[in-house]
């Protein structure tokens, strides 16, 4: 999973592509559970992820209507259609997953 920048999401959602943005700050404990856990998903999974320090980009947050971290948006044809704000297990985010992309 790679820090993505503002043109890569932008790039990402303008191209109408299909995938999952994990959006985080370092400081927060959570956040760094929910990295452990999307870090085993991407080896059960064949979907593009891309991860962003909101820190750096908050009028991101903004326009994306991100609440809180960790959050990790689920992106269908370039448009949100999900944000999960709680990361309850492995087992939970890989059925969702699959929901939207298998």
């Amino acid at each position: 999973m790679n820090d993505w920048n503002r043109d890569e999401v932008s790039s990402f959602i303008n191209n109408h592509s299909s995938g999952l943005i994990y959006f985080y700050t370092p400081m927060c404990g959570t956040c760094q559970v929910a990295s452990r856990m999307l870090q085993v998903i991407e080896k059960l999974v064949d979907v593009k992820i891309g991860k962003m320090n909101l820190n750096f980009y908050p009028e991101l947050a903004e326009k994306l209507e991100i609440e809180s971290v960790p959050c990790l948006l689920f992106i269908k044809d370039g448009k949100v259609v999900e944000r999960v704000y709680a990361f309850q297990s492995v087992p939970f985010l890989y059925e969702k997953i699959n929901d939207y992309f298998k």
